[in-house]
């Protein structure tokens, strides 16, 4: 049996420079844990991907998700887990990977056009909008439209 079509889009790092050379811009970049996808997130990546033509997602390791704080057993799936999810989405073109606390590095990498996060990141919060504006890409904040928690969501469960 073969891997579905849409692992393709799960990309190493050191990979990325050329896979993003294949895609068409504008690329939209985001990044986040995406530990347990909700409505949230695939209604933001969805509003993200509409300000470009392909969206590339940075996704936490493991290890950066936990020095995160979020707490001892997250993320509760593994980070193939959460990529080969999000890479099944049509909003997603790809999907990368980060073990820093910061994805600046992806950031200066993949040089997106346009840079976003969820609306609970002020812009000139957001890791790698200095970089992106001076190179005159745009910054936003996409205000939530559904108001989820992976947290909440988590916490929810462990009530029940």
């Amino acid at each position: 049996m073969t891997a579905p079509d849409f692992e393709a889009k799960i990309c190493p790092p050191a990979a990325l420079s050329a896979r993003l050379d294949a895609l068409p811009r504008p690329l939209v970049f985001t990044n986040g844990c995406f530990d347990v996808l909700h409505r949230g997130h695939v209604t933001y990546l969805a509003q993200a991907r509409a300000l470009g033509h392909s969206l590339l997602v940075a996704v936490n390791t493991d290890a950066s998700v936990r020095r995160l704080g979020k707490g001892a057993d997250r993320p509760i799936n593994t980070l193939d887990d959460r990529m080969t999810v999000l890479a099944a989405l049509e909003s997603v073109s790809l999907v990368t990977w980060f073990d820093e606390d910061t994805p600046i590095e992806r950031v200066l990498q993949s040089r997106p056009d346009i840079l976003v996060k969820g609306g609970d990141w002020p812009v000139d919060k957001i890791v790698g909008a200095r970089e992106t504006l001076a190179r005159g890409g745009r910054v936003l904040s996409i205000p939530f439209v559904h108001q989820r928690s992976t947290t909440a969501l988590v916490e929810k469960i462990r009530r029940l």
